[in-house]
């Protein structure tokens, strides 16, 4: 399993848009586009976790800089969530 921030994704695609198109690239795990929980939009930005290693650098490859629903996306591999200090 291989875990990809994907950035730039526009408002209106929703998580089976986002899972489809990177099936293109291989099988797909799990996907999840982060949501304002005050509002209930997308921040703009999500997860996408590929099957292989393999799958996972062909999605970086297939969707890295190229435009998904008018967005251009962002696709790198996700680094570790970092501990961040409580905001209160």
């Amino acid at each position: 399993m291989k875990k990809l921030y994907v950035g730039g994704v526009a408002y209106a695609t929703n998580e089976e848009g986002l899972r489809s198109a990177f099936a293109k690239a291989g099988e797909v795990a799990s996907v999840a586009i982060i949501m304002d929980k005050m509002t209930g939009r997308s921040k703009g930005f999500g997860f996408v976790e590929m099957a292989t290693e393999d799958a996972a650098q062909a999605a970086i490859e297939m969707w890295n800089g190229k435009e998904l629903d008018g967005r251009k996306l962002t696709v790198n591999e996700a680094r570790p969530k970092e501990e961040r200090p409580s905001r209160y």
